[in-house]
């Protein structure tokens, strides 16, 4: 109600609208100890522009629609911790064994599963909060990079020199070919760098590199013809 109130999902909805039509870099970060959960992410998702938004991530960020607690809660509850609890726990394996005799009785293995309730119930936050770190998100591509903190304005000087470098070749890409993916058009524009630009191919990831290489550029036109060729090829090749 109080998010209704004062409009959070209108104004969301004015930042997706105005991101899917900006035409400039776009980095989001999530700086250490952060967190971006449910609406927030959906806000600032690279999706909703993948040609200009990308997304980094400190080592100690996480991210995810729902938070631990709440996955647990779905997808470990109190039956999957019982059969945990009986799988790994000595203690309760002997019970088991012994409660048909009558040895044990079913109140005494109720007992020991309470008992051993509060060691277990943060095993599955636990393994919740392992798919919201960097390194997951990473694998799953919904991040590009594991950003540290202490390299954040390093990373994104050269970063963002780099992309205002590339976005004229992108949009000639673009032009030449609307159906490319993004994906696509940014291994084009590697490609081209090293046919047309004289960049060696182990630093065709490395943006420092790579803006530095413009700015020593002195035949334009060569890069162009490069980036016309490929281009062509990879049509020709659909």
């Amino acid at each position: 109600r109080k998010d209704m109130f004062e409009e959070v999902l209108k104004f969301g909805s004015y930042i997706v609208e105005n991101l899917t039509q900006y035409n400039q870099p776009v980095f989001v970060y999530i700086p250490p100890h952060a967190e971006v959960r449910g609406g927030a992410w959906v806000v600032i998702d690279p999706m909703i522009n993948p040609r200009i938004m990308e997304m980094y991530a400190d080592s100690s960020a996480r991210g995810g629609v729902l938070e631990p607690a709440g996955i647990a809660e779905i997808k470990f509850r109190r039956a999957e911790l019982v059969k945990t609890m009986h799988r790994l726990d000595p203690q309760l394996q002997w019970m088991k064994m012994n409660a048909a005799p009558g040895v044990v009785t079913k109140e005494d293995i109720s007992q020991h599963e309470a008992e051993l309730m509060p060691a277990y119930a943060p095993i599955g936050e636990l393994f919740a909060d392992l798919h919201d770190r960097p390194d997951r998100m990473l694998a799953k591509g919904v991040i590009r990079k594991v950003v540290p903190w202490t390299n954040a304005r390093t990373h994104f000087y050269w970063r963002l020199r780099r992309r205002l470098d590339e976005l004229p070749l992108q949009r000639r890409v673009e032009g030449r070919a609307p159906q490319m993916s993004a994906a696509d058009v940014e291994r084009v524009l590697c490609e081209a760098l090293v046919a047309g630009a004289g960049l060696g191919p182990a630093h065709v990831h490395d943006d420092r590199r790579v803006a530095e290489c413009f700015e020593e550029l002195t035949d334009v036109d060569a890069l162009h013809a490069a980036l016309d060729k490929i281009v062509d090829e990879r049509k020709s090749a659909v």
